[in-house]
This record gives C-alpha cells, sequence and structure tokens, in this order.
C-alpha cells in the first residue's frame, strides 16, 4: 500500500515538470467523454470494447473579417481502448483531426495502461506514443506587409513524435482523480522555409490535464443520480478551468450545465439508446466579444466482454 502511494505521488510529480511555449490544445465541453484522447491512464478502465466519436465546431460561423473565409476551430476525434486481462491492465487508441484557420493538425495516439488495486479502487499508469502530423499553409495568410521575410510562403507541415502520460485513480460508483500530460517531449520539428533564413519551427503543445469526478445516488429515488465534476487544463502559458454538474434519470437521459472560466456558460444533454450514448453540448460566450456559440455532439457505446468478471457490480452510468 505504501509503496502504491510512493509511485503514484512520483508519477505525479513527472506531470507537472515545467513549462511551454506553444499551440493551445483543442477543448471539449464533455470533457468527460475525451478521457482515452488525454489520458492513457483511463485505457481499460470500463471494462469493456469502448469506442466513442466526438465532433466539435468551435465559434461556429465565425469568419475572416478580410477574405470571408470561416476559420472556426473544428475538431474531430476517435477512441476506442479496452482491457487485457493478461497484461494486467488495458490498450488504447485515438484519432484526431483538429483545423484551425490554415492550420491542421491530424494526432495518433497508441498506448497501455497498467492497473492495480489501490484502497478501495484502482489506479491506472498510462503512456501512450503520440504522432501529430502539423501543417500550416501561409498562402492562405493575409500579412499587413507582403513583403515580410520572416513569414514562410506556401504549405509547411512536419511530423512530430512524443509521449503522453497518465493517471487514472477510480472507486466505482463514487468517484475519480485523474491527472495526464499531452506531448510530455514538447518535441521541436525541422525549422520553417521562409522567404529568408528563420528559425521558427513546429512545436508540440505540452498540455497539463487534473480532472476529479464524483457520484451522488439520491437515498430517497436511486434513479437519480448526480454527477459534479471538474477538469483543468494548462500549457503555462494559460489555463482553462472548467465546473460542470450533470443530473441523470434511470440511466437514459441527462441533463447538465458547465461553466468555462471567463468563457462560456455551456449546456449538456445526453440520452442512452440501446446502450448508445449521444452527447450534445452548446456553449453560450460570455467573453463579450460577439462570438458565436459552439455546437459539440459525441457517440459512445461499450462492448461488453464475456470474460472473467470482477466481483464487484457496476450500476454507474460510465459502463452503459
Amino acid at each position: 500500500m505504501h509503496k502504491s502511494i510512493k509511485i503514484l505521488f512520483l508519477l505525479l510529480s513527472m506531470l507537472i515538470i515545467s513549462g511551454l511555449q506553444a499551440q493551445q490544445a483543442p477543448m471539449f465541453t464533455n470533457y468527460s467523454n475525451s478521457y482515452a484522447l488525454i489520458n492513457p491512464g483511463f485505457y481499460g478502465m470500463s471494462e469493456g470494447v469502448n469506442v466513442m466519436a466526438t465532433y466539435r465546431n468551435q465559434w461556429t460561423g465565425f469568419k475572416d473579417d478580410n477574405t470571408g473565409d470561416v476559420v472556426s476551430p473544428r475538431t474531430f476525434f476517435l477512441t476506442g481502448d479496452m482491457p487485457i486481462k493478461i497484461l494486467g491492465g488495458g490498450v488504447g487508441l485515438s484519432i484526431m483531426k483538429d483545423q484551425l484557420g490554415f492550420e491542421s493538425n491530424t494526432a495518433v495516439n497508441l498506448g497501455y495502461s497498467y492497473h492495480f488495486d489501490l484502497g478501495m479502487g484502482t489506479l491506472g499508469l498510462g503512456l501512450a506514443l503520440s504522432f501529430n502530423n502539423r501543417s500550416i499553409d501561409f498562402s492562405k495568410a493575409h500579412p499587413l506587409n507582403d513583403n515580410d521575410n520572416a513569414i514562410p510562403s506556401g504549405q509547411q507541415s512536419d511530423m512530430l513524435f512524443d509521449f503522453n502520460l497518465g493517471l487514472f485513480y477510480e472507486v466505482p460508483e463514487t468517484f475519480y482523480i485523474a491527472a495526464s500530460t499531452t506531448n510530455l517531449l514538447e518535441r521541436k520539428g525541422k525549422a520553417l522555409e521562409g522567404k529568408s533564413s528563420t528559425s521558427a519551427s513546429m512545436v508540440g503543445d505540452r498540455t497539463f490535464y487534473v480532472m476529479a469526478g464524483y457520484e451522488y445516488q439520491f437515498a430517497s429515488d436511486p434513479r437519480f443520480v448526480i454527477n459534479p465534476s471538474v477538469m483543468m487544463l494548462s500549457d503555462i502559458a494559460s489555463t482553462q478551468f472548467n465546473a460542470t454538474a450533470r443530473l441523470w434519470y434511470n440511466n437514459k437521459f441527462s441533463f447538465g450545465v458547465n461553466y468555462r472560466y471567463q468563457e462560456s456558460v455551456d449546456l449538456l444533454v445526453s440520452f442512452v439508446i440501446k446502450g448508445i450514448e449521444i452527447s450534445y453540448a452548446y456553449d453560450i460566450n460570455t467573453l463579450g466579444l460577439k462570438l458565436p456559440g459552439s455546437h459539440e455532439v459525441s457517440v459512445r457505446y461499450n462492448f461488453k466482454l464475456d470474460t472473467d468478471k470482477s466481483p464487484r457490480i457496476y450500476r454507474s452510468i460510465r459502463y452503459l
């Protein structure tokens, strides 16, 4: 027990090692649906083949005033993870496509999480290999000075290789707490080819995540379950904080609210049809910049595995 706690604190220390100067990672309002993307420690924790797809259109319809082109950030990702009992943990794969103006990123993560009992719950320690193809089309940029030699020309791209590290601790039907780092090494790619020599290059966006959630079932009516949760992500240069409360009814329908500090108030709704969970979120901006709202849709399904089961009995909506 004491050895396990020492390992936990050691890895938590590794996750908060120094800072970054890079692009901010994509955000998700339904962040509880993105664990397998941002935290490899989660792989295999749901005791089934867990498959999920999410599409987010941020500031829908936001346009470039100069060209009229739609430049709103758009992100799509697909994840899958499953337990491998013979390996003592789980494996996971995720694919993400992120489009921001004239920048495009395609990332593939593949990793493993080792599980062991810690107290009343299970701790997942995960590591994933990350491959990120980052591309910028500078021909679509419109600088104030067309003869600025510091700005590269044409389309530039590079492949960055890195690691993601994660911890995910969960006591079923009670609470979870998690921490992770994506692009741990913050790898720097080749120098961009500009009109003159330049030291600018593609850089990985190292990001730190801390998440926690709690499940409370009403004694007066066990059909109702409330799930408060929080999530903080930071690239050191900037930090984002989310607080969410979601009310489930009979494990079939939920309604919730998320507050993203100094940015938006978000409405969330989910429903389950034949084991398929469909979630939708709409972000109402509070920035005061006349930005349009954001839409996010995710679909998740868990294929139960007919292997030797743990003696624990799960009623949590996280294991639908």
